[in-house]
């Protein structure tokens, strides 16, 4: 509980500083608070330059990030989520500590300088590279790191967009992938305490501030429904666009990879000298999509650009989430949907917002794929909770589509196209395929069941990992006595002519021919003391298996360490 709070107070002071350093090359590259809502407006610092001073602000920004990300943390290229994902299913939650910094650098160089990406992947990455350094810090286990990493993630979310909930459910669902109660409750106390610090830093305030929104009409459900597939479809489409761009600037490029996003920056500033909205985030450009103030053929444009400008910014090698983009995909065709939709049923249609506002979570869905975030994050980003029924149909029925139309989301298929899938252990992880019956250990000191608990307390306490067989008198095995038991058991001074068979406990089963990496994380569940190998009948006790046992394995080269790289 402590590292969890000190987790969340980490990751709520990294969004402080993190939306800061945005503001602030922002404001010295653009010389405006948020260029996206500008127009063709010249920067201030540089006003004989007219608009065109966009052409080299993402290319300064490129010169600076490019050769940084390059030296010191190349997995904070990118949108930064799925390197996450990846650390917590492979490495145990390891992240290098200097992503934090480099990460945080990185994407507010790049959103200051242009890039069309958003801020949820580097806050993401960035506090959970905090939660995996004090988790390293203090040497806790495997498991209680990788809740330290989800810890880092919910805290980041909840103190960047004021959202404490959808910072947890973000974590569970998305980093964690499991919503155990122990985990949970850590992950919501470094969620509130990260909130706290941002609402300090902020204010208590919906992120997005839009007009109340309402459902006119029942049969509105059905339009809703139908947006819902839409966006489904419209968010597997840019996963697959952005994929597709960033392999085309990988087929382009052949000079060094620091100077990449330099090079390529005159490409996006050429996109952003024509449509100067998609600079950034893009929220401003966002809100006045859902409040209504553009055209169809306006809202259309908009969302293509914002697809090719968020593909193309990380395709260059910059460093930025997908999540804001996201959203913005969604309140542009939401909006030009309802638009039409108000057109041609103006009796039943509502207020264009409301679609808006629903594609928002719908397209997020149908690219991430995770429908309990997209429902939480879009009632705390807006404060707005009168469309909820109709958010969750839409947002149900975007997920759905997404899981027909393709088997990965955006954050997976950036894995899984390095040959990383975080949903199986890998055929060539080092411990696939080795029976544990050849690493196994010889069958220690074995306890007879009617041997007295006092007796047997003095070979568990020479034992080397205190814990032995317990076998009945025909030898069939009974369990397993650890020295921890007898101790607590004998402290009472009642039970010293107790049967040891009475504190005999079965651990998981391992049989002979049970896989290697079945039988270690049988051994993390058990603490690591040492389990029995028992025949097929699961009553014969054949050997012992430790941990010094899978090292061994690993060691005399039975298997090689897992080739896979996030960054690779």
């Amino acid at each position: 509980m402590v590292l969890a709070l000190i987790v969340g107070a980490g990751a709520g002071l990294g969004a402080v500083a993190f939306r800061w350093l945005i503001k602030t090359f922002t404001s010295l590259l653009s010389g405006h608070a948020d260029y996206s809502a500008a127009g063709h407006a010249p920067n201030p610092h540089v006003p004989w330059l007219g608009p065109w001073f966009v052409l080299l602000a993402p290319v300064l920004a490129g010169l600076a990030y490019g050769p940084l990300v390059h030296r010191f943390a190349r997995e904070a290229r990118g949108h930064g989520v799925p390197e996450v994902m990846y650390a917590v299913a492979r490495r145990g939650g390891r992240i290098a500590p200097q992503v934090a910094v480099v990460k945080s650098l990185a994407s507010a160089l790049c959103i200051g300088g242009g890039g069309s990406v958003g801020r949820e992947g580097p806050i993401v990455q960035i506090g959970s590279a905090l939660g995996s350094t004090l988790g390293r810090v203090v040497k806790v286990a495997e498991d209680r790191m990788k809740v330290l990493v989800a810890c880092g993630a919910a805290g980041g979310i909840a103190a960047t967009f004021n959202a404490p909930l959808a910072g947890v459910f973000f974590a569970m669902e998305l980093i964690l992938r499991d919503f155990t109660a122990e985990s949970f409750g850590m992950v919501v106390l470094a969620s509130v305490t990260a909130s706290v610090i941002g609402r300090a830093a902020f204010g208590n305030t919906p992120f997005l501030h839009l007009p109340a929104f309402s459902v006119q009409h029942l049969s509105e459900y059905l339009l809703f429904a139908a947006l819902g597939v839409l966006a489904g479809a419209a968010g597997v489409g840019f996963t697959r666009i952005l994929y597709w761009i960033e392999d085309a600037c990988d087929f382009a490029w052949r000079g060094p990879e620091w100077a990449r996003p330099a090079v390529g920056g005159l490409l996006l500033g050429g996109l952003l000298l024509v449509l100067p909205q998609m600079y950034g985030v893009g929220y401003p450009v966002l809100e006045n999509a859902v409040s209504g103030k553009y055209v169809i053929g306006f809202l259309l444009l908009l969302l293509v650009g914002k697809i090719v400008a968020t593909s193309l910014t990380i395709g260059i090698g910059g460093s930025g989430g997908v999540f804001a983009p996201s959203l913005f995909m969604g309140a542009t065709l939401g909006a030009a949907y309802g638009a039409a939709a108000h057109h041609l049923l103006p009796g039943i249609t509502g207020p264009v917002g409301a679609y808006g506002l629903i594609g928002m979570g719908a397209v997020f869905a149908g690219a991430a794929r995770a429908p309990i975030t997209a429902v939480i994050i879009m009632f705390e980003l807006t404060g707005e909770y009168s469309i909820i029924l109709p958010l969750m149909t839409a947002i149900v029925l975007a997920t759905g589509i997404s899981r027909v139309l393709t088997r990965d989301t955006i954050y997976t298929l950036k894995l899984r196209r390095r040959g990383i899938d975080i949903d199986h252990t890998p055929a060539t992880a080092p411990l696939a395929g080795i029976p544990v019956g050849t690493v196994m250990e010889a069958v220690p000191e074995t306890l007879d069941e009617t041997m007295p608990l006092a007796k047997a307390a003095d070979a568990l306490a020479h034992s080397p990992h205190g814990v032995l067989p317990v076998t009945a008198i025909d030898g069939t095995y009974l369990g397993a006595a650890t020295a921890r038991t007898a101790a607590e058991t004998l402290a009472d001074g009642e039970h010293d002519n107790t049967p040891i068979a009475s504190i005999a406990h079965l651990p998981a089963p391992i049989t002979i021919g049970s896989d290697l990496s079945a039988a270690l994380d049988a051994l993390v569940s058990a603490n690591g003391a040492g389990l029995p190998v028992l025949d097929d009948s699961r009553t014969r006790l054949l050997g012992w298996i430790t941990h010094q046992s899978v090292l061994t394995a690993l060691h005399h080269g039975k298997g090689s360490p897992e080739d896979e790289s996030p960054t690779g």
